[in-house]
């Protein structure tokens, strides 16, 4: 069934986008014609959008069951795809599954069934355990990064979660990279491909829109020429990758030490956490995000100028991933991996790289001007962002432009403020009542 093309441009408005791509047309037309479909394209291509439309165009308004389960590795994944569909407003009900909150706040949100489920292979099993939600009505099923979901370690709980789906018709197959093979429970013999990774107009953007660089590190330890080359690019935004969580720790700890503001993020710290970093990286309270191969895959996040790569990444996939960060729809973007003297690029890399200099003396960057606040209400105590502006132009007397982006999540918010009134909004709020509730406002850990 294709989805006609008035809900299409509904859709596409609503998502502020003129137009789907070359990827999304053919993908949508593939899903509508096959019942098996492997969708492979670059990161950032917008295959989210495309797998999407090829569920709500195969939802039936007339049942109030799960009608589509969408499996993903990762909760930054999951999370990514509930705010993407949510943006649509097709007036189908979502619900995103994952570890490191609350399962109590799933379950009743399962309560009445959504048309649609997003979330962990973990958290979803667990789900099923319980009979929390129904899978007779599930007709479409979908594996986003299906390489990473289908490794070896996730297989028992995938294999178990798909032996508990009789109903289902399609399955929905995506990848920025291509999976040596499709195990047998997957119960796919001859899908049909939309290929997109050798398309030779896409590799020609890359090229043109995407440097790739090497800057040499005379020392072992590469703290110092990743300090000297932030510096240098001057608050242009940039996500750092280290192999392991203590480097990941440890660097951040060093730039700050050094004068640079940057953010951490990995998968040992806590749900709020880990979104108060990302948080703070989206709306610039720091421009440098140091972050384990957690954050090669999940996170839209648009305009990333620079990808480091502090560590060499350990296989071709992580490279492809990791670089999928930047360039994102073409938009340009610049890679640079930092080798140590005994270190080379892995034979993967074959592109061109252009090796860097770096002048002898470089002055720290100004700081960020904008900091962020914590609001401890969200959307289940049906705040939104309409009401957080209002309230903060109210009681602490700020302008539009002294507020930055806000994101609302289901138990607290976070909103950008420019730095130097934050410490006055504080204080100005303190016994302000939001929604007729006090509740705790204060700057973000």
């Amino acid at each position: 069934m294709e989805i006609n093309e008035h809900l299409t441009a509904q859709i596409l408005s609503s998502l502020k986008l003129n137009a789907l791509n070359e990827m999304q047309i053919a993908a949508t037309n593939a899903c509508s014609q096959h019942n098996d479909v492997v969708i492979l394209s670059p990161t950032g291509s917008g295959k989210t959008i495309a797998f999407l439309l090829s569920i709500i165009a195969k939802l039936d308004k007339q049942n109030k069951n799960v009608q589509a389960l969408v499996i993903v590795p990762s909760r930054e994944l999951a999370l990514q795809i509930d705010e993407v569909f949510k943006k649509m407003a097709t007036g189908y009900k979502i619900t995103c599954c994952y570890g490191g909150h609350k399962r109590e706040i799933e379950e009743n949100n399962l309560i009445q069934p959504p048309a649609l489920i997003v979330g962990t292979a973990g958290r979803l099993a667990d789900h099923l355990r319980r009979n929390n939600f129904s899978t007779n009505h599930i007709t479409t099923l979908v594996l986003d990064e299906f390489d990473k979901s289908l490794e070896l370690g996730f297989q028992e709980e995938m294999a178990a979660i798909i032996k508990t789906l009789p109903a289902v018709k399609n399955k929905i197959l995506t990848s920025a990279t291509r999976a040596e093979y499709l195990p047998d429970f997957m119960g796919i013999a001859t899908p049909y491909y939309v290929d997109f990774l050798g398309n030779v107009i896409e590799k020609k953007h890359i090229a043109d829109e995407v440097i790739i660089q090497t800057l040499a590190s005379d020392d072992k330890d590469k703290s110092a020429i990743l300090t000297s080359f932030l510096s240098f690019i001057d608050n242009k935004s940039a996500i750092v990758f280290c192999n392991h969580r203590d480097a990941v720790e440890r660097t951040n700890a060093i730039l700050k030490e050094n004068g640079l503001v940057s953010v951490f993020y990995h998968g040992g710290m806590e749900q709020q956490e880990r979104e108060a970093a990302m948080c703070k990286f989206k709306n610039g309270t720091s421009n440098i995000l140091i972050t384990t191969d957690l954050a090669s895959r999940g996170l839209d996040i648009p305009d990333i100028k620079y990808i480091i790569h502090y560590h060499l990444p350990a296989t071709e996939d992580v490279n492809t991933h990791r670089n999928g960060r930047t360039g994102r729809m073409f938009s340009g973007g610049k890679i640079v991996y930092i080798l140590s003297a005994d270190e080379i690029l892995p034979a993967y890399i074959t592109e061109q790289t252009f090796p860097l200099a770096l002048p002898e003396q470089i002055a720290l960057p100004d700081k960020p001007t904008w900091s962020t606040l914590f609001i401890a209400a969200g959307k289940k105590d049906k705040v939104n962002k309409i009401d957080i502006v209002g309230f903060l132009h109210n009681n602490a007397t700020l302008k539009k432009e002294d507020i930055g982006l806000i994101e609302v999540k289901d138990f607290y918010a976070f909103a950008a403020i420019r730095k130097l009134k934050i410490g006055n909004v504080v204080e100005l709020v303190k016994d302000k009542k939001l929604k007729n509730k006090k509740v705790k406002i204060d700057i973000a850990k």
